[in-house]
């Protein structure tokens, strides 16, 4: 198949060929970048000091010893549990942040990153803190394996414990995450090989380990441990509820000695474990694993747990079914085929994605897509919107195929005068090298009660309440801009606004209240990498990910 200019260009960056699929070839341009800009180098003070008196002999006197570092105070605010915050994902903190002013600490979440021309295809796991502001960083060792958790201290970043692990992921071409959550009773969960999952209480004590828990059984586990290390990996982020429940997916190779074959499991709060074959709730016969990073979401009340399952494939017929699951049992409780808004066929739900889905403050479920039919809607995809049920399809969101909406409460937003209790906030890109698109990437918020036109496709979709510009134009003189570099965004509303990540190497501060980028802080020279979350510390800290590094933003 022959291949448009802008695609050979965005692969003659790496020394890999084009794959042979349109669309993975399109996924894999989104993330070039044609300027490589330097990280800004660190400055380094050099002290000069005078002398004093006495006999020319005499030796100069001792300088006195610098004072000891205060020790910060201590902290008990709101914790940061898991991807998304909480288990309905909804992004939204619950302690004023502190302003933008200054880069307090940082860490790297990669000791080995692996670019690709001038991309970084890595989905880094968001950090998770403790109410007493321990953050706790997923960090990738190697190439392509060795994952460790680090525990650090909130205010200064300074290292209390660390603890290797033996995760492996699957194998795929964009680096799935490795990801961390946190039990509101403090208890931190891990994935680890062969689908264990590692716990260890007290995360902000230095004294501890991480132990195993093993959902098909720990005498299984231990009958044929290597042969299940190479056999089965956890494929999503771990999601733990308000009870201590944990929930994931994972997939399993053919004739492994547990028997397991690709599917989601519940690791209880009392330790037990149990598990529901993707194939067996799915309802359609190729749907049989979950969908890669695509993390469990509970409902507000925590009975129903919703998964993405999809289909095995390289290609662009990787459909998707979207199930609710008994959260105690895991018994399927609704289903529904995700098709495109546009055409009436199946969505596409990609593994290179990070969408997971978000769930209302009203139970309604949102998750996103790929459009059926390649670039038909500019590569953005759709954010599909349901009832709690399943059984009720509602207006879809303009973008949604590597986005977690994350939930704005619309009393923040500043003239909003509709009925909705809460907006979502969304990645809102227009691809320029999709052929179509302007180049003009935004965030949005919308009402997903109201509609619009779509100016793509013509179908009614939710409405924009605002939206803001990219800042940093995409090459010199262009209109286009810098990508919007997020998988899920920050709600801050004690100030009225979000924190977002761009690929310019810049966090901003958006003012819904203004609809302004009030603040920003510069955090690297940029770089056109795969998607990563923002966070807020226990004391209002703000945590975000660029060129493979984790920044606390501080006042």
């Amino acid at each position: 198949m022959a291949f448009p200019t802008w695609m050979a260009e965005a692969f003659s960056m790496t020394q890999a060929p084009p794959p042979d699929d349109l669309a993975e070839a399109f996924l894999l341009s989104l993330r070039r970048r044609r300027l490589v800009l330097a990280m800004a180098a660190a400055g380094m003070g050099v002290a000069a000091c005078g002398g004093g008196g006495g006999d020319a002999g005499s030796p100069a006197p001792a300088p006195p010893p610098p004072p000891p570092s205060p020790t910060p105070p201590p902290v008990s605010g709101p914790a940061w549990w898991n991807f998304g915050r909480d288990s309905q994902h909804s992004g939204e903190g619950a302690i004023a942040t502190q302003d933008l002013n200054r880069i307090a600490w940082s860490t790297p979440v990669d000791l080995m990153p692996q670019y690709q021309g001038e991309t970084l295809l890595v989905h880094y796991g968001s950090p998770v803190i403790t109410s007493n502001n321990t953050v706790l960083v997923p960090v990738k060792t190697q190439a392509t394996s060795g994952f460790r958790v680090e525990a650090r201290s909130g205010a200064t970043g300074t290292l209390l414990w660390s603890a290797d692990t033996d995760y492996a992921v699957p194998a795929h071409h964009w680096m799935p995450g490795f990801h961390l959550a946190l039990s509101r009773s403090n208890r931190l969960f891990v994935p680890g090989a062969g689908g264990k999952v590692y716990v260890r209480d007290a995360a902000d004590s230095a004294q501890g380990a991480l132990q195993p828990l093993v959902f098909y059984g720990s005498a299984a586990y231990a009958a044929a441990s290597a042969q299940l290390d190479a056999a089965v990996f956890i494929n999503t982020p771990i999601t733990v509820d308000a009870a201590g429940n944990a929930f994931f997916g994972f997939v399993a190779n053919a004739g492994n000695p547990a028997g397991l074959v690709s599917g989601f499991a519940r690791i209880g709060a009392d330790g037990q474990g149990r598990w529901i074959a993707a194939a067996d709730v799915s309802g359609d016969a190729s749907v049989v694993k979950p969908a890669m990073n695509c993390a469990p979401a509970l409902s507000p009340d925590l009975a129903t747990v919703y998964v993405l399952a999809n289909a095995v494939s390289a290609g662009w017929s990787q459909h998707g079914v979207l199930v609710a699951l008994d959260s105690t049992t895991l018994a399927p409780r609704a289903r529904v085929a995700l098709l495109d808004p546009q055409t009436g066929d199946k969505a596409q739900v990609s593994d290179d994605s990070t969408a997971s889905p978000t769930i209302g403050t009203d139970g309604d479920v949102y998750i996103g897509v790929l459009e059926s039919s390649q670039g038909q809607h500019n590569y953005r995809g759709w954010l599909l919107h349901f009832d709690s049920t399943l059984a009720t399809t509602k207006v879809p969101g303009s973008f949604g195929w590597d986005d977690t909406a994350s939930l704005v409460p619309a009393s923040i937003v500043g003239g909003y005068t509709g009925s909705s209790s809460y907006l979502l906030a969304v990645k809102y890109n227009n691809y320029l090298n999709a052929g179509t698109g302007d180049g003009l990437n935004r965030m949005a918020v919308l009402d997903p009660n109201a509609t619009q036109t779509d100016p793509i496709s013509g179908v009614p979709v939710m409405r924009e309440v605002i939206t803001v510009l990219g800042v940093t134009p995409e090459n010199p003189g262009s209109a286009a801009v810098k990508e919007w570099c997020v998988n899920t965004v920050a709600v801050d509303p004690l100030t009225h606004s979000l924190l977002v990540n761009s690929e310019d190497g810049v966090l901003y501060r958006w003012d819904l209240a203004t609809n302004t980028l009030s603040q920003r802080i510069r955090l690297t020279g940029g770089l056109g990498e795969a998607y990563t979350p923002t966070a807020i510390g226990a004391d209002g800290a703000v945590y975000a990910i660029n060129r493979s590094v984790l920044f606390s933003i501080a006042g």
